[in-house]
């Protein structure tokens, strides 16, 4: 999850600015540091989906561009195991003169993550060779294989939330932090049989970076599954846990203060929401692996993925407050497009 919206730790001349000290993003870089992902039937076309993953908050701020060596994906989980079966990833080219270039693949996965190597790099399908990373208000399109198309660049951010209200005590005022921000974004449009042979799939994101030491071999440095669940449970270092920690390993993973994450989840519900110890379980468990449900073979949204128009905030602070507080306040943007990539104009 962003720093833009880690700020329950911040004040607010820290979250406009982002240069405090103690504020850092993924690898201390803002281009693979993950603020939202989405999954959704695409409009019309029952048979489509699209994934967009986006990164870098308050782009073109802190960078203007993807990262060169990083690999950015998403990734499927087809059984149920909380381990990936199929990876999109994409990896983009130096910068020059302006221009960068994306490579876009798939990959069936045998095996479980490992840090420091991708499985299955020699058996990758390539989707996209030298497609172009849009850095000006149009959206430059790429289409290939399976009637795949592509999109990567700078977009008017999606999400809306009262930000400095969520800092504030949970205090809302209807104000739109979002509003006027921009992110990088990547989008695919894929055929659903590329997402597997069964509709009931789980979907998330991550990033990866060359190691310091061992720049032959990469090491993940964030990851999204459900919007905010980082955000609203892992506090201060435990969420670069969180972050760095494969969702089948998740709930077991002991915190900084020595509690299982499930755990640390099952406390901050009965804290904030006064749930009974059984509740807080169930909802716990239905949190944790942090794993963005989705049924292709239907168009609802979150909790089925998640549109750019759902308001996810409003659903989750429903449930971790036990219905005390239901809204913020704020609702979608209206720059969204009504075609691929969905993702509205960038903000001058």
């Amino acid at each position: 999850m962003s720093v833009a919206k880690d700020v329950k730790i911040c004040n607010v001349s820290e979250i406009v600015n982002l240069e405090a000290a103690g504020l850092l993003f993924a690898a201390v870089d803002a281009r693979v540091d993950i603020t939202d992902h989405y999954v959704f039937q695409k409009p019309g076309e029952p048979t489509r989906t699209i994934l967009a993953l986006n990164v870098n908050p308050l782009a073109p701020r802190h960078a203007n561009e993807f990262r060169h060596g990083a690999v950015y994906e998403t990734l499927v989980d087809t059984d149920g195991d909380a381990k990936p079966n199929i990876a999109f990833r994409y990896r983009f080219s130096r910068k020059e003169q302006g221009r960068q270039l994306a490579r876009v693949t798939r990959v069936e996965l045998h095996r479980e993550l490992e840090d420091g190597h991708l499985e299955g790099e020699n058996q990758e399908e390539l989707l996209f060779q030298d497609a172009p990373v849009s850095f000006g208000p149009e959206p430059l399109l790429t289409s290939g294989s399976h009637s795949v198309q592509f999109f990567a660049g700078l977009r008017s951010d999606p999400f809306f939330f009262d930000l400095l209200g969520f800092s504030n005590g949970l205090t809302f005022s209807g104000s739109d932090f979002f509003l006027d921000k921009n992110v990088f974004s990547i989008a695919l449009e894929v055929p659903i049989q590329l997402l597997g042979r069964t509709p009931h799939v789980g979907v998330w994101t991550r990033t990866l970076v060359p190691m310091m030491l061992q720049p032959d071999h990469l090491t993940q440095v964030d990851q999204v599954g459900r919007p905010a669940i980082g955000t609203l449970f892992a506090l201060g270092h435990d969420r670069n846990l969180f972050a760095t920690t494969y969702p089948a390993a998740q709930p077991m993973t002991v915190t900084s203060m020595g509690q299982t994450f499930a755990e640390l989840f099952h406390s901050e519900l009965q804290r904030l929401g006064g749930y009974s110890t059984k509740q807080a379980l169930t909802i716990a468990a239905r949190l944790l692996p942090d794993i963005l449900s989705y049924d292709y073979s239907r168009s609802d949204g979150f909790w089925n993925g998640r549109r750019l128009h759902d308001d996810v905030m409003d659903v989750l602070l429903q449930l971790v407050t036990n219905g005390k507080i239901t809204s913020d306040g704020v609702g979608p943007h209206t720059d969204y497009l009504d075609e691929f990539p969905y993702l509205g104009q960038p903000h001058v």
